[in-house]
């Protein structure tokens, strides 16, 4: 089963997502968004991004 993204609002009425494992454990937590179109923008920003998504090593 492939991973999976969940979408809601939190308890101050901003939208959020995780992007879950296909083994349930979050990978991915979203910022707030104040609309749920918002939010699946930044659903397909992480699809269509983090496949070409350089690895930058920081600190030591």
């Amino acid at each position: 089963m492939a991973g999976k993204f969940e979408l809601w609002t939190d308890k101050g009425g901003d939208w959020r997502f995780n992007l879950k494992a296909s083994n349930g454990q979050v990978i991915a937590t979203s910022q707030g968004y104040n609309s749920k179109s918002s939010a699946l923008n930044g659903i397909e920003s992480v699809r269509t991004n983090a496949a070409g998504a350089a690895i930058v090593e920081i600190g030591g």
